[in-house]
């Protein structure tokens, strides 16, 4: 069976995920890196994370282990991590 990717809505969603891990981080006067280490990720790759995209033009699909990491170094839940509302990833 294919795997399929998650296009349209996706983009947005990741840009507003990584728009409430900055807003979060900085929040809590962490830098970068010190999140990334927290979570057992590259600065690189957290980065780009806060960017939503994992290279120029292709959105952000942190794994869920990644998700959960960040939301802990953060002292949050996911739902105060993850925007609302959900994008739709029904295939078509």
């Amino acid at each position: 069976m294919p795997r399929n990717t998650p296009t349209g809505s996706w983009s947005r969603y990741a840009q507003e995920l990584g728009l409430n891990m900055q807003r979060l981080r900085i929040a809590r006067d962490f830098s970068q890196e010190h999140v990334a280490y927290k979570a057992g990720l590259s600065r690189y790759t957290y980065q780009k994370f806060e960017k939503g995209e994992s290279m120029p033009g292709t959105p952000a699909n942190p794994s869920l282990r990644n998700i959960m990491a960040i939301a802990q170094v953060l002292g949050v839940t996911l739902d105060e991590l993850l925007p609302e509302p959900w994008p739709d990833l029904h295939t078509r």
